[in-house]
Formats: C-alpha cells, structure tokens, sequence
C-alpha cells in the first residue's frame, strides 16, 4: 500500500504534466496566431500621414505592404521629436493587432511587429455573410482595415459579388460609401463589386459621369471603363468641340484615342485643305498611314485635290 508521500509525489506529477502540456499547447496556439515581420516608417507627402510598411516573410509566403497613414493611427509616437528614440506602438485593427517595436530619428525609422489575429474577427464576419477568410486573408485584412463597420457598410449597398476579396480591394482601391452613392447620385447603378474596383483603377469618377450626362450622353459603365483606359477624357472632348467634333458616337472617339486621332492632327489637316473630315474617315487616314507629311508629300508633285478616300487607296497600295 502507497503511502502519503508517494501518493502526493505522483499527484503533484501529474498535476505538472497536465500544466506543462497546457502551457505547450497555449505557445503552439500562440505561434499560429503571431506573425513575426519588420515595419518602415518615412515622412510622407501628404500632410497628417507617413509612409508605413510592413514587411512579412516565411519560406511559404511574402508580403510588402506600404502606403500611407494616417499619423493618429501611431498611439503615443511623437514624430515631432528630433534626434533618435526608441517607440512602442500597437496598431489595433478588428481583423487583428500589430505589436510594433523599433526606433525612430527624426520622425523616420524602422523596427518589427508581431501581429495578433482577433479570433472573434472570422465568425463575426462570417455572419455578415463574408466566409473564406483564411489567415492569409485576415493578415490582409487587418493591413487594409477591414473593419466590421466597412464590411456591413458594403453589404447595405446590395453588390453584386460581394464577397471578402472584393473587401480587401474595395480598400486598397479606396471604393467607399460615399463614392458609391455620388455614383448612383449621377445615374449609375453601381451595383457590381468588380466594376466598382475598375472604376476607381481607371479613374471613373461621378464628375465625368455628370460631366458626359450634361453633354447628353449616357453611357453605360463598360463603355466608362473604355473611355478611362484609352484617355477619353473631358479635356480631349472639349478640344474636339472647338475643333468640330460636337457630340460624336463615344465608341468613335474610344477608336479616335485607339488609333491616334488627335486634335493636333484634325488641325494640321485643316491647313492642308481638308476641313472637317467625318469620323470614319479620320480613323481610316490614322489606321493607313494618312499623315499630314504623306498629304503634303504628294501636293509638292502636283497632286493637290486628291479625296480622302483617293489618299487612303494610294497607302493602301503601298504607294508613299
């Protein structure tokens, strides 16, 4: 039969397997929680912000993120203090926090971050209807600020494809609730996630889109993006008026931009006597080689009241 010093050995024992496997498995849950990377900190352009990066590696995955932010989001950092100092911050973030620790000299400087997913961050979201949210996604998250806020804000406006992909780019690309309700204020419906990203990488704005409804078009958001990617611009259209060219088909003046008719060319064809050529046949000059050298190449050997259509035909022919 044990006795009482035995018996409180082996319970003492257990009692220190059971709190030491307890510690492992907190430190294992820790280390799936933390991520461990080095942040940048330089002065920005833009007045009440500096450019902050976070960078993070491992031998499965990289990232460098930099842009700037907001000085308010940097708790208890004088950027003001000259000469160097030693800081600790925490950005705090739904999707998670990030523990920093570094130096700065003369408001600049650098040091490393531990970031901390919120474990509440995945289900909350989760029933907003945002799921897939692995930690990759979280860590992105948290970068960009998604916030809980953002995402229900997003939801209220009834997207198309609105899922925590397109939350990540709604941030990164700035789509707010406000850019999408001046949109649907100017006659857009605005209701596509994916067409809401372009917008703003193409630069469609609600002032072009009121700007070409004064004008009496209406276009519809492909032929927006469109106009953005080849540089119809108010600024061009305006040119054309002065020019001539008032309210012409917008898919003509996408092939104008496509293929180089500028209203430096309209002009300089105007000197040479071709006054106010029509659309189709501008665009075919440009696709053909026309040029206001070519017209004037071929009036210094006589050929001065050749048609449009005539000029065409002769590069056509490969007659230069």
């Amino acid at each position: 039969m044990e006795d009482i010093a035995t018996m409180n050995r082996r319970h003492a024992l257990v009692a220190y397997v059971l709190v030491t496997c307890t510690l492992v498995l907190a430190l294992i849950a820790r280390a799936a929680e933390t991520r461990k990377g080095s942040w940048t900190i330089a002065r920005s352009d833009e007045p009440g912000k500096v450019n902050f990066g976070l960078i993070y590696h491992d031998k499965h995955n990289n990232s460098n993120h930099q842009s700037d932010w907001p000085v308010s989001d940097f708790k208890g950092v004088d950027f003001a203090k000259s000469g160097k100092q030693d800081v600790k911050f925490v950005i705090a973030r739904d999707a998670g926090k990030f523990d920093c620790e570094g130096f700065l000299d003369n408001g600049e400087g650098a040091g490393v971050f531990h970031f901390m997913a919120d474990p509440q961050y995945v289900s909350r979201m989760s029933s907003l209807g945002f799921t897939g949210i692995d930690e990759e996604k979280q860590f992105a998250m948290a970068i960009f600020d998604v916030s809980l806020d953002y995402a229900k804000e997003m939801k209220s406006r009834n997207l198309k494809g609105l899922d925590a992909d397109k939350l990540i780019a709604f941030r990164i690309f700035n789509v707010t609730q406000n850019f999408i309700d001046e949109l649907r204020k100017s006659g857009l419906p605005a209701a596509d996630a994916d067409k809401l990203v372009a917008f703003r990488i193409h630069g469609v704005s609600p002032e072009m889109v009121a700007y070409l409804h004064q004008a009496g078009y209406r276009p519809d958001e492909d032929t927006l993006v469109a106009m953005r990617i080849h540089g119809v611009s108010p600024e061009y259209m305006q040119r054309l008026k002065s020019d001539g060219y008032d309210h012409i088909d917008l898919e003509k003046l996408i092939a104008f931009r496509i293929h180089g008719v500028s209203p430096d060319f309209i002009e300089k064809l105007a000197t040479l006597g071709y006054k106010h050529p029509e659309p189709d046949q501008l665009v075919a000059m440009r696709i053909h080689g026309v040029s206001p050298e070519f017209i004037s190449q071929m009036q210094s050997r006589g050929m001065k009241n050749l048609t449009i259509d005539q000029l065409v035909n002769l590069r056509i022919h490969g007659i230069d």
